[in-house]
């Protein structure tokens, strides 16, 4: 540091100096003499390389010249005078870098040092004391080694110097991340401390007669969790019992006055500055209830009055200071209180409204530098695992920690949340604590604002650890933690299953078999002695498995009784757990991801079908935990995915068996939508009928390839396939057959015959995969209703159709056409018959007399003929009166009869035709109402017969349990299930009187709406 060996600005500048110059200016200042006669020769660089790799250089080496300033006035003192110092700075190790990690990271600490500069040695010579030791020393100051100086000063000189050990070991620290839950109790052990020697000097103020008071200071928020931050508020809540022989008043009188003393030593300023403020706002009543309570004041005012925050706050209670017997007295009382808190009304809503208030309060300018209020901050992380510990901390009893990450651990290795999501918290709010510790540190003051200016930042972003482009690198560090915080904040902080876990009673939560047994009866549950054998295998052992159903259980029990068969539902959720239970995704996305839980318990028991295909297909359960997981596909996309699986099987039986895996996968999503309301009716036809038709495009590419490798040579034509009935008009429901039509058309040159065959072998392999058994529920192409029906050839060509329909063809075959749609093969043979169908089924001409007669006289054999041996025409939902054919005929009459002349009516679905009827005026809108009703009604009931019982149901349902389980898949509540035969009765009816106006023409009473 002589001239002849002064560093170049530029060497400072690489050293870290952010003002090389100043520093260079520094270096010569006369207080460096000291320092610089002791420097070996050649050792320049290397002392200044120590102050290079503080926080802030430029501030630690203007530090370092006040401090030796400041010693340089007091005799030199061999243990901690100026030579002392200067022998630690140029000696390489652990007390230097402390030294120098103070003056380079604490303005205020240095501060502290140039009143008091022989305290250097507590940061040089810092180690972790005990708490204990902490609060005797501390203790110690304000009594018997206060000597002259005034209790207060004593106070806060010596809270600076163990402030001075904790930064100490803290800025040098290989970890601080690491380290920082050791920080933040050290730091709250300080304040116990000081608020022990504050009620010291408080009780020495007071004089004689304060030990007719035992008072109790009980630490709340970070002191009493033990995770304390440089600067903040010190809550506490001050609880006072009257000593043998003092009546209750005279002890209030003194706790109070001892309790005002004891927060007047901490914060009132002097000249050695102040500790913190003292808040004890957190008691009974706030601001307007009285300072001190006795434990059985505080008791009575907990069972009768206290809000859901103010258990939440009581959640961090601990004994910091005073008598620790009173203190443990308080707690045992509360306690209980506190972990029965969630089963309070609305406790999991009033938690989250509080945490969004305390959101909505954070200025809209610091929100995004709020490292403690704002989205993804410490709050986030704290409300999160708080809200859990209560909600479950009611039944385990390892979740009762005050301290924020040890809570964290504890839900984490009991299953309550992911170890990785755990992991990511954890990581995310030391390092948040640590931002939050370096920059109060620094001033010594209580923010948790990010720093906006370059130099602050830069300082922070040393701090932390970055050497390149530090400003850039801790924002950009910050702002990635508090994404990760959010995302999983909004996860676990608003889970159904908590809101729902909290209004369990404790002993539900336990499910202990007694317990368990008595609920499952109260539930519903037709063999509770079979569902408990189901629980007992679910949630016995130690497993992390065990543990997670243990807290899903409890819940998921009351979602299942809600339907209508629980005990089914839960043998279900056995199954798919027992099947899926050792993925590392399934019960973390049941326990995690929003609804997944509640969506799967309700299916579970109230869809046979659903159970089925879950069976069938346990991982694709996953989808209930994806953003879009219930939305069904499109037709393109399907088509896609299909022929991409089969495209990489090498044979017809292979490719047609990928296809239908994807099928079934994507039937039970088309279910689950159905069952949870996401899709309607509608919904559900056009889901079941574009997946119906890409799996037969798929499958049909896959019969052709196969064919044409057989053969050794090209198909020789087009082929296409027509969807007809429901599958042709986009209403599919879950028991429908795919009736299609099968039409081809030879290459030019290509002999018709041959083609026809090829094309014959193409679709009967293509009928017999799609019918075969196999992984999801067969698909049965009906081709009944092509030319000369059964007796007639299987596959036509193109002109064959045209022959036929211009020749032979019935008016029945042209109302059948009504509800013809291409669904897979050739797009340009499908236009070409589509040209070819629609001069026929919707003629010029309309239809003449006799074919009305006709038409009407098929419907009637239809319904004297179709109607099964003892069916009941009052409740057949197909074929009975005011049903599905009575509806679709008229709507098929109206629309050969007017089609020509109105093109709104040239659509292929039922309720498309019903509702353009309707629009133009050709029915009128009771009419309307009367036959859409039905078919809605009747639709419903059909679809939600497959789902309850697995197979189809024709009629109104007359087993009352029966009755039940479809009444609630169709939205009915619970009980009325027996009321749906008299409802589709009146339906029916209306239905028929407005069939037999406008079909038959003959109305017993005219039509609905005369």
């Amino acid at each position: 540091m002589s001239s002849r060996t002064t560093t170049t600005t530029g060497a400072l500048a690489r050293l870290g100096f952010a003002d090389p110059e100043r520093a260079a200016g520094l270096l010569a200042d006369a207080a460096l003499l000291p320092l610089r006669s002791v420097i070996p020769d050649g050792q320049v660089d290397e002392v200044l390389g120590a102050v290079g790799d503080t926080a802030d250089p430029d501030q630690a080496l203007l530090a370092l010249v006040r401090v030796l300033e400041a010693l340089a006035k007091r005799a030199d003192d061999p243990e901690w005078g100026i030579s002392a110092l200067c022998a630690d700075l140029v000696t390489p190790g652990q007390s230097r870098d402390r030294v120098l990690a103070v003056l380079g990271g604490s303005t205020a600490l240095v501060d502290h040092l140039v009143r008091h500069p022989e305290h250097w040695l507590d940061a040089s010579r810092a180690t972790r004391h005990t708490g204990e030791r902490v609060r005797e020393e501390l203790v110690r100051a304000v009594t018997t080694e206060r000597g002259d100086v005034p209790a207060y000063d004593a106070l806060r000189v010596a809270y600076r110097r163990g402030l001075m050990r904790i930064a100490a070991l803290d800025l040098t620290a290989p970890d601080p991340i690491a380290s920082m839950p050791a920080v933040g109790e050290a730091l709250a052990e300080l304040a116990e401390a000081a608020l022990e020697a504050g009620l010291a000097i408080a009780r020495e103020e007071h004089g004689p007669g304060h030990e007719q008071c035992r008072l109790a200071i009980i630490g709340m928020g970070k002191t009493g969790g033990g995770e304390l931050n440089y600067v903040s508020d010190v809550d506490v809540i001050f609880v006072a019992e009257p000593a043998d022989g003092v009546d209750e008043d005279t002890a209030l009188r003194i706790g109070t006055a001892l309790a005002t003393a004891t927060m007047r030593a901490c914060s009132t300023p002097t000249s050695e500055g102040s500790l913190w403020p003292v808040d004890p706002a957190l008691r009974p009543e706030g601001k307007n209830g009285p300072l001190v309570r006795t434990i059985r004041s505080h008791k009575a005012y907990y069972e009768r009055w206290a809000k859901t925050w103010e258990f939440q706050a009581l959640l961090k209670a601990w004994v910091s200071a005073g008598d620790k017997e009173i203190g443990l007295r308080y707690k045992a009382e509360i306690s209980p209180m506190v972990w029965a808190a969630a089963g309070r009304d609305n406790f999991v809503e009033d938690v989250q409204s509080m945490r969004r208030r305390v959101e909505q309060h954070v200025p809209a300018g610091e929100a995004a530098r709020q490292l403690k209020l704002g989205p993804g901050g410490l709050r986030d992380v704290e409300f999160s695992v708080q809200l859990l510990q209560l909600v479950h901390g009611r039944s385990d009893e390892s979740l009762r920690s005050a301290t924020t990450l040890e809570a964290l651990n504890a839900l984490a290795r009991n299953g309550y949340v992911a170890r990785d999501d755990a992991a990511i918290l954890d990581q995310a709010y030391r390092h948040l604590r640590c931002l939050e510790h370096r920059i109060q540190l620094h001033r010594l003051r209580r923010t948790h604002l990010m720093p906006v200016a370059e130099p602050d930042l830069r300082r922070l972003g040393r701090a932390m650890g970055h050497r390149t482009k530090p400003e850039q690198a801790v924002v950009a560090d910050r702002q990635a933690s508090a994404r990760e915080v959010r995302r999983l904040h909004e996860r676990l902080f608003y889970r159904p299953l908590l809101a729902a876990a909290a209004k369990l009673s404790p002993s539900e939560v336990r499910l202990s078999p007694d317990a368990a047994r008595q609920r499952l009866l109260a539930l519903g549950f037709r063999d509770p002695a079979g569902a408990l054998r189901h629980i007992e295998a679910l949630t016995t052992g130690v497993s992390r498995r065990a543990a997670i159903q243990r807290t899903l259980l409890p819940v998921m029990l009351g979602w299942f009784a809600d339907e209508a068969d629980p005990d089914a539902g839960l043998l279900s959720f056995r199954r798919v757990s027992d099947e899926l239970g050792s993925t590392h995704w399934y019960l973390k996305m049941l326990r995690d991801e929003g609804r997944a839980a509640e969506r799967l318990a309700h299916a579970l028991a109230r869809s046979r079908y659903a159970a089925d295909l879950l069976a069938r297909s346990p991982e694709s359960v996953s989808m209930l935990g994806e953003p879009t997981g219930l939305t069904p596909r499109t037709r393109e996309a399907l088509v896609a995915t299909m022929k991409s699986a089969a495209g990489r099987r090498d044979t017809v039986a292979e490719a047609i068996a990928a296809v239908r895996t994807i099928r079934r996968h994507e039937l039970l999503r088309i279910t689950l939508a159905d069952l949870l309301g996401t899709i309607d009716l509608r919904g559900v036809g056009t889901a079941l009928t574009d997946l119906t038709a890409a799996t037969i495009d798929a499958a049909l590419a896959a019969a052709i390839a196969d064919t044409e490798r057989r053969e050794e040579r090209p198909l020789g034509g087009e082929v296409l396939i027509v969807g007809m009935g429901s599958l042709g008009g986009g209403e599919l429901g879950y028991a429908s057959d795919a009736d299609v039509l099968f039409v081809h058309r030879p290459h030019p040159g290509e002999p018709e015959g041959e083609v026809q065959a090829r094309v014959i072998a193409v679709v009967q392999e293509l009928t017999r995969q799609l019918s075969s058994t196999g992984p999801d529920p067969a698909v049965s192409l009906d081709a009944d209703l092509r030319p000369e029906g059964k007796n007639g050839p299987l596959v036509r060509s193109l002109d064959s159709y045209r022959t036929y329909y211009e020749r032979w063809a019935l008016t029945w075959e042209f109302q059948a056409l009504l509800r013809a749609a291409p669904v897979a093969g050739s797009e340009e043979l499908a236009r070409d018959f589509v040209a070819l169908i629609d001069p026929l089924r919707y003629r010029e001409e309309g239809l003449t007399p006799t074919q009305v007669r006709e038409i009407r006289t098929l419907k009637a054999r239809v319904e004297a003929e179709r109607l099964p041996r003892g069916g009941d025409p009052t409740t057949h939902l197909k074929l009975g009166r005011g049903g599905l054919t009575d509806v679709e005929w008229t709507v098929q009459l109206l629309q050969l009869q007017h089609a020509h002349a109105k093109p709104a009516l040239r659509v292929t679905g039922t309720m498309a035709t019903l509702e353009a009827l309707g629009d133009t005026g050709l029915l009128a809108p009771e009419d309307v109402r009367a036959l859409r009703e039905a078919w809605r009604f009747g639709s419903l009931m059909r679809n939600a017969g497959v789902l309850w019982r697995g197979r189809p149901v024709e009629s109104v349902p007359t087993d009352l349990r029966d009755a039940e389980g479809i009444g609630r898949i169709m939205g009915r509540p619970a009980g009325e299930g027996s009321a749906l035969g008299e409802l589709w009765r009146r339906v029916a009816r209306r239905s028929r009187q407005a069939t037999d106006f406008n079909f038959y023409d003959s109305p017993p009473g005219g039509s609905v709406n005369t």
